[in-house]
Order: structure tokens, then C-alpha cells, then sequence
């Protein structure tokens, strides 16, 4: 089907070369994920000091550790705010507007994060119940990041750099958990040089200072801050055209705010904006939106929950390679402070040798290679890294050759960022009608937080074992092991490549052209192609 005449202001969006007000964008949206990617990974810096504060008693002659009970509720109910989040703020944001709620998302972390460090109780599970219900309020906060910031950079975007700039905005995930890991390292270093304590094996009842339960308070506190700067910025910014004109239907606001935007003349056009909207008021549920959409929403959902499967399962692996390679020694012959000093410089060197340059060569090639082949790639090499660390785990472990299962490792963290982490955060913002974009992209997300759930629960309770004691710890026990869960997430990586092709490839196309919204569906290239010679000119 050709395209038909296209609105004016989205042929200005479409057509704009980058310039400032797209940085702003990048910055606004992007500060807001930095904020979600603090208060999201910061805990996992401070649970072994929690465990050793407030569980220290509960097995004699080792140091304390949250039960698992207790680090799957602090886990699970974050990422249960986010559902929460994901899918109430996606459909908010089609109902009411990106932008109307784009600081109400922001206020929830500031307080969720502040809170959480606030945390108050009696006992030490009084203690962690509270930690929880703060959590989880900063998760719907985060969740409801996910839908806004990926609708509002996507339809600000041009269509030849939108997903560099969607991907900019993903792309501060990873300062975030950098920064997250460099405010633990300065602040565990810091009580350390003033409040000094022994090895647990030489001092038990003072390798733990009382001071130490200010560390893990002030770090999860610290999360408040970028999210306080991005609140007055996002306050400030106007309505996307695309939600004014194809949703609220107001062509003329539409015009004027991107006139202003762009500092270019445009024509409000309220009678092509009645003519594109008509009769497109069909809902997720609809049997249209199942005919047009249904594959296409299908293969977002499971794409993000496999993804969210496997990433997720992998930071939960960390520990048991962490501790194998030498990194984080037996927490017997440390205090705690230094414990939270290794557990953050280790998670530091995987940010910055693997997390941050996926991130990064995923904007430089998004908009040059596509969406799909980068998925592709990466659960591939995903599969294909997991799979050889798995069959060569006991050879990689001894000594000489731990250098190679870290860099192996670390290549599975790439190959996620460069891959699927990235693009199943782009690729729904981009292939849903503009009335239920918001909302498509909240279910997608929404589905990915449930494969966290799924990942997280499952391998932290296959992690239980009894030690010679009788007690449990976290562990992997022979029946599954560090080689057979790499196995098992290969496996899963062969999904997420079969779900990739219900996909349709955005790059290179307006949202109007990949979603039939508002101009017309097109089915190739070559249509998309035809249509720009039948757009008005500006």
C-alpha cells in the first residue's frame, strides 16, 4: 500500500538533522535511566554487607548473609514495582499524554530511593520488610521510566538517527551501574580508613563496625540525586507532536510546540489530522490490533522476557564466578567493609570492560547494520560464549587460565548490550501505532520484568544447598552447578533467536511507515521509498 499525504510536523520530525533540542532530549530521558540503573544495581552492591549487619548470628563461625528468603523478597519486589510501573505508566501515557506523568515517574524514585535508605525496624526482618515496601514503590517509579522515556525519545527522533538516539538513552543504564559501583568503592574505602576492622577470622564479633550500617544507607540515598536534577527538566518539556496530533488530536498545538522546537514554520492542518485519525481507535485487545499488531507485540513480549531470563540469571552467576576466580575471597578472611570494597571493584571492571562498550557500539551501529541483526548477533554470541565457558568451566577455574573465563565472561555481558538488552528496549517504541505505543511498550517490558522474576527466583533457590553444618547458603549444588545453568541459558538464548523473526526491521523508516499509523502502511522498502515523494514539502 503507498503512502499517503503525511502531516506536515511529522515530516519535519522525520526530515530535522540533529541538533540541540535532540541532545536535550538524550540528556532529560537519559538522566532518568542513569537514576533507574543506580537504584536497580545498587543493591546487589550492598546485600553481603546487609547479610552481615543484621544475619550475623544466625550461623556460628561464619559471617552472616541474608537468608534467601530474604534477598528474593528484596529482589522480587522491586521488579514486581516495575510491572506495576510498566504497565499502569505505558497506558497513562496513551490516555493522557508522555509528558503528564513523564515527573510523576521521577518523584516515586527520588522518594523510593531516599526512603529505602531510611529503612527502619526493630528486628532485622522489621528491618528488611521495610527496605522491601520502599523498594517497591521505587520500582514502580523505574518501571514506569521504561515506556515514557523509550515513547518520547522515539517520537522526538529523526527517522535516519532514531535508534542512536533511543539507544543513547538506554545507554546511560550503564554509567549508572558504573557510578553505582564507584560510590560503593568511595564509600566503603572511606569508613574503612576511618573505622579499620579485623579479618572475621580474627576478630568475628568486630570484623562488622556499627558504622558500617551507615554504607549501605548512604549508597542506596545517593540515588536520589540525578533523579532530582532530571525532575525540573522534564517539567520543562513540551508534549511530542506525535501524541498532540495522532492522539489528542490537536493539530495546531502540535504545530506550535514544534515550531518552537525546531524554529521552523509549520502548518497546524486540522483537517488532515481528522482524515489520518479516523477510524484508529482500536484497542490492544481488538481483533485489528490483533491482525496488525499481534505478531509483532508476540515477539516483543518474548524476545524481552528471554532476554530479561538470561541477563538477569547471569548476574546471579556472578557471585559463584566471582569467588572462583579469585576476585571476592572467602569473606572469612575479610571485614565487611572490605567485602563491600571487592564485591564493587569486581562488579566495576565487568561494567567498564563489557557492559558500557556494548551500550556504546550499539549506537554507533543501530541505524547502520538494523535492529534485527544486532538481536540476532547478540543472543548468538550470547549462546555461543555461554556455551564454551560451560563445556571448559573446571580448565577455565585453575589457576593460569582464570584471565580467559573473565574475559570470556565479560564477553557475554557485550554481546547482551550490544544485542538484545539494547534493542528490545528500542524496537517497541518504534513498531506500535502511536495511540497504544506507550501502552505496547509497557506490556513488552512488563513481560521482560517477569523473565527477571523468573530468572532470579529460579536460580536463587536452585542456589540453595546444606554446607557440612546443616546450614544453607548460597551456592550452586552439583545437581545444577555453574556449567549446567550456562547451559540451560544458551538454550534459552536459541529462543530469543526464533522470536526475533516476528519482528518487523524499523531502521531506515518513519513510525508512521513501520506502524501504518497516520500516513499509511507500507510493507518494504520500496513503498517507503515511493511515499516520500508524496509528502508535503515544508
Amino acid at each position: 500500500m503507498a503512502a499517503v499525504e503525511k502531516l506536515q510536523v511529522l515530516h519535519a520530525l522525520d526530515v530535522a538533522e540533529t541538533q540541540r533540542y535532540h541532545v536535550r532530549a538524550v540528556v532529560i530521558a537519559g538522566m532518568g535511566f542513569f537514576a533507574d540503573a543506580y537504584d536497580l544495581f545498587c543493591i546487589t552492591l550492598v546485600t553481603k554487607l546487609l547479610g552481615r549487619i543484621y544475619y550475623h548470628d544466625d550461623v556460628p563461625g561464619r559471617p552472616g548473609r541474608l537468608p534467601p528468603r530474604v534477598e528474593a523478597a528484596i529482589n522480587g519486589v522491586t521488579f514486581c514495582g516495575m510491572i506495576v510501573g510498566q504497565l499502569l505508566f505505558g497506558w497513562l501515557g496513551d490516555k493522557v499524554g508522555r509528558k503528564k506523568f513523564y515527573g510523576k515517574t521521577i518523584m516515586l524514585m527520588i522518594m523510593g530511593s531516599f526512603l529505602s535508605g531510611l529503612s527502619f525496624g526493630n528486628t532485622s526482618d522489621g528491618v528488611m520488610a521495610t527496605l522491601c515496601f520502599f523498594r517497591f514503590w521505587l520500582g514502580v517509579g523505574i518501571g514506569g521510566d521504561y515506556p515514557l522515556s523509550a515513547t518520547i525519545m522515539s517520537e522526538y527522533a529523526n527517522r535516519r538517527t532514531r535508534g542512536s538516539f533511543v539507544a543513547a538513552v538506554f545507554a546511560m543504564e550503564g554509567f549508572g551501574v558504573l557510578a553505582g559501583c564507584i560510590v560503593t568503592l568511595a564509600v566503603s574505602a572511606t569508613f574503612q580508613a576511618r573505622f579499620a576492622a579485623p579479618p572475621y577470622e580474627e576478630d568475628p564479633a568486630a570484623s562488622t563496625p556499627p558504622q558500617a550500617d551507615y554504607v549501605w544507607r548512604i549508597i542506596l540515598m545517593v540515588g536520589a540525586v540525578p533523579a532530582c536534577f532530571t525532575y525540573h527538566w522534564r517539567m520543562r518539556m513540551p508534549e511530542t507532536a506525535r501524541y498532540t496530533a495522532l492522539v489528542a488530536r490537536d493539530a495546531d498545538r502540535a504545530a506550535r510546540d514544534m515550531s518552537r522546537v525546531l524554529q521552523v514554520d509549520i502548518t497546524g492542518e486540522p483537517d488532515k489530522v481528522e482524515s489520518l485519525t479516523r477510524d484508529r481507535d482500536y484497542g490492544v485487545f481488538s481483533r485489528r490490533f490483533a491482525r496488525r499488531h499481534g505478531a509483532h507485540l508476540a515477539g516483543a513480549v518474548a524476545c524481552w522476557f528471554v532476554l530479561d531470563v538470561v541477563f538477569y540469571s547471569q548476574n546471579i552467576l556472578q557471585e559463584e564466578i566471582f569467588s572462583d576466580v579469585k576476585w571476592v575471597p572467602d569473606p572469612r578472611t575479610m571485614s565487611a567493609l572490605q567485602e563491600a570494597y571487592r564485591v564493587g571493584r569486581a562488579h566495576a571492571i565487568i561494567a567498564l570492560c563489557g557492559t558500557l562498550p556494548g551500550y556504546w557500539f550499539t549506537i554507533a551501529f543501530i541505524d547502520v547494520v538494523g535492529r534485527k541483526p544486532i538481536q540476532f548477533l547478540g543472543f548468538a554470541m550470547m549462546m555461543g560464549f555461554m556455551l564454551l565457558i560451560a563445556a571448559l568451566y573446571d580448565g577455565l577455574t585453575s589457576a593460569g587460565r582464570r584471565l580467559w573465563l573473565v574475559v570470556m565472561y565479560t564477553f557475554t555481558f557485550f554481546f547482551a548490550n550490544f544485542g538484545p538488552n539494547s534493542t528490545t528496549f528500542i524496537v517497541p517504541a518504534e513498531i506500535f501505532p502511536a495511540h497504544l505505543r506507550a501502552t505496547c511498550h509497557g506490556i513488552a517490558s512488563a513481560a521482560g520484568k517477569l523473565g527477571a522474576i523468573v530468572g532470579t527466583f529460579g536460580f536463587m533457590y536452585a542456589a540453595q544447598r546444606a554446607d557440612g553444618s546443616g546450614a544453607t547458603k548460597t551456592g550452586y549444588p552439583s545437581g545444577i552447578g555453574v556449567r549446567a545453568s550456562l547451559f540451560v541459558l544458551a538454550a534459552s538464548n536459541v529462543l530469543g533467536i526464533l522470536f526475533t523473526c516476528f519482528l518487523p526491521e524499523p531502521k531506515g523508516r518513519s513510525l508512521e511507515e513501520v506502524s501504518g499509523d497516520g500516513g499509511g502502511e507500507t510493507t518494504n522498502r520500496d513503498d517507503a521509498d515511493a511515499g516520500d515523494s508524496k509528502i508535503l514539502p515544508l
